[in-house]
């Protein structure tokens, strides 16, 4: 049974049609009975076709059209993703372009050496330019519609310089291979389009009706293509939600649902509002957090489930927080028809889940990562571990391997070769073979030092780690051994630097928290409880969401899902919304952030608790936190005149000025 809003969609068959589909309203279900209802009205199904992004919720559509159709061995609509949907256009048209219709699709390691090859060819050193970063960097451009031809009216940096010039000579190798990248898919489709009219004009008259869905999300080069594809008919219908729009930093243009009347004038705009997912006083939250977003469709989620209102819990600090999450969901636990998989928690950044995890497994609840690396995964993570396991184990082979030039320190792949094969023939350890039988390895002089410099390191820096075990201590080996510098080298890209220094940071935040509650703590008994718990209650990307275990995901991974119960951490300044929307000082970035936010909330089907922490532990100190601004929002502590008045840059201050004068965030009873 269809309600009002969602009929109107259904049977609004002709002329340009937006749907403003908030969350929880039951848009797939008007996206296929949509179909279903062009096919009874006289359309041929292969005249229409319907776009998604992922393969997933390609599949899905086709499921429930062929319920809607029950079965049949006729023509089917034409459904896939835009890349999908791109590779069957230029199979049959690239040669225009001059490549080949049989054109290679490259992956991500055929990419790399490609790009490896272009940067030693115009000499660029690895440390200077990773083929992986150089990558990573043209995707982005590429993904904003930049071609090669475009870079340099964009570049920001000395090494984006470099990056351009490398883009033209990436994209020459590529097609003198015959190859495409899987950016470029779309990419060359748009250029198909652009300069060859009668290409664009015999793809389009392949379909009478376009169905996108998540409009939202589309990229300069969707909406290129589907603009182009639709043009002639005007039969397009668009599936989205603008205060779900999250995706900025990876190309999505939110202004492309939001000017869906500009691009045609004519079109029909249904709101679907009634929410099918969670409850009134969850809501009502939701609907009053993104008002104060300025630019977005009006509507407001509305339902008659009644419920408990979403709670507001203060934790002393970050551990304090992680333990009464854990421990609520424990008690939760033990009400009849609640599992773990009923439990999300969700968090901004991908080293917060830390703690929680930790927490967890000391519960013995099953919990699952998704969307992200659990954080003892992140190669950053992994790097120190092995360098504290090394110390405390010197003949741990694996960890000397990870680390002996990590960061580099002169041992090469040759010296690194002659040892270990040394050590396999004579059935010792590595370090043995280190630390006294250098002699028998042949090194030259400049290696010799290397390695000499190396045992040093391990034995005298390590023996203050493994003698008295502390936070600034751990603090100061990381320091002294330069991995700081080896993120820098890594990696590029600030943003990137700065999240992975964090998870470092983390680590000594760890080993902190850790010795709070065991002051004679000894380096053993940290790394011992790192591994706390065993494979059965750790994390894995490759674990799926109908495992019976609590989530713990990313809020960006956790759009699209729901869950009985959520609990979203971290809720303040710099966290939510990110320290890098306040610092640009920029309207749109901070309205992300909301709808970010907006997503963490609709996600609730039942019970919702927020929660933030007075303090919290970075690069093992205590420091003062400020609330969420969200949090005065959600609760209508703020005030949208005077608060949208607050210039972004000094939004932080102004926030913290008003919590003097508001009524204080809920805290939580004694007993927790």
């Amino acid at each position: 049974m269809l309600n009002s809003a969602q009929t109107v969609a259904v049977h609004t068959l002709s002329g340009p049609l937006l749907v403003l589909a908030g969350a929880g309203t039951g848009k797939t279900r008007v996206v296929t009975v949509r179909v279903a209802k062009l096919i009874q009205s006289g359309i041929a199904p292969d005249r229409i076709l319907a776009v998604t992004f992922t393969n997933k919720a390609a599949r899905e559509m086709q499921e429930r059209i062929s319920q809607q159709l029950r079965g049949g061995n006729g023509p089917k609509p034409e459904i896939s993703t835009f890349h999908s949907l791109c590779v069957r256009i230029l199979r049959r048209q690239i040669h225009h372009l001059g490549f080949p219709n049989l054109f290679s699709i490259y992956d991500r390691g055929d990419q790399e050496s490609v790009a490896r090859k272009i940067l030693r060819d115009i000499r660029v050193a690895s440390s200077a330019l990773r083929p992986g970063d150089f990558l990573t960097r043209i995707s982005t451009w590429k993904s904003a519609g930049i071609t090669a031809e475009m870079a340099l009216n964009h570049i920001e940096t000395s090494q984006d310089y470099i990056i351009a010039v490398a883009y033209a000579r990436y994209q020459e190798a590529l097609k003198t291979l015959g190859a495409l990248d899987f950016d470029d898919l779309l990419l060359t489709t748009e250029r198909l389009f652009r300069e060859h009219m009668e290409v664009l004009q015999e793809e389009a008259g392949r379909f009478d009706h376009i169905l996108v869905d998540e409009y939202q999300d589309t990229n300069t080069s969707q909406y290129n293509i589907v603009r182009g594809l639709a043009l002639g008919h005007r039969n397009l219908c668009v599936v989205g939600d603008d205060d779900q729009a999250i995706y900025g930093w990876r190309g999505a243009e939110v202004e492309h649902i939001l000017n869906f009347r500009n691009d045609w004038p004519e079109a029909r705009v249904v709101r679907l509002e009634v929410n099918y997912r969670s409850t009134a006083q969850i809501l009502e939250w939701a609907n009053r957090l993104i008002a104060f977003n300025r630019a977005r469709h009006e509507k407001s989620l509305r339902t008659d489930k009644q419920g408990e209102r979403p709670v507001i819990v203060t934790c002393a600090d970050g551990e304090a927080e992680a333990k009464l999450v854990v421990a609520r969901i424990k008690e939760r636990l033990k009400v009849p028809g609640l599992q773990p998989r009923d439990f999300a928690v969700l968090f901004r950044t991908n080293e917060q889940p830390r703690a929680l995890e930790l927490e967890f497994r000391s519960a013995k609840i099953p919990y699952t990562v998704i969307g992200g690396q659990s954080f003892f995964d992140r190669k950053e993570v992994k790097d120190v571990i092995s360098w504290l396991k090394l110390i405390l184990r010197p003949k741990d082979d694996v960890a000397l391997l990870r680390v002996i030039n990590t960061p580099p320190r002169g041992i090469g792949s040759t010296t690194v070769r002659k040892m270990t094969d040394t050590a396999l023939n004579q059935s010792k350890p590595i370090w043995d073979v280190l630390s006294k039988e250098t002699d028998s390895l042949g090194l030259d002089n400049k290696s010799q030092v290397s390695v000499n410099s190396f045992i040093q390191l391990v034995r005298q820096e390590g023996g203050t780690l493994r003698r008295h075990f502390t936070a600034e201590a751990l603090a100061a080996f990381i320091e002294h051994i330069g991995y700081r510098r080896e993120i820098d080298r890594l990696y590029p890209d600030k943003n990137d630097q700065e999240a992975r220094w964090a998870a470092v940071g983390e680590v000594v935040s760890a080993a902190a928290a850790w010795l709070k509650e065991n002051p004679n703590g000894t380096l053993s008994g940290f790394l011992d409880n790192t591994a706390l718990g065993g494979p059965d209650f750790g994390s894995s990307n490759e674990k799926k969401l109908d495992h019976n275990a609590v989530i713990l995901m990313t809020l960006h991974a956790a759009k699209g899902l729901e869950f009985k119960e959520v609990y979203m951490v971290g809720m303040e300044e710099g966290t939510l919304p990110h320290h890098r929307s306040i610092d640009e000082e920029d309207f749109d970035s901070v309205d992300e952030e909301r709808r970010l936010c907006y997503v963490g909330i609709t996600r609730a089907k039942k019970r919702l608790t927020l929660t933030l922490a007075k303090t919290r532990l970075k690069w093992g100190k205590m420091r003062p936190t400020i609330p969420s601004r969200f949090l005065y929002e959600v609760t209508g502590q703020a005030e949208t005149p005077h608060y949208l008045d607050i210039k972004t840059g000094k939004a932080q201050q102004a926030v913290k000025e008003a919590a003097k004068h508001l009524p204080p965030v809920r805290r939580p009873a004694a007993k927790d």
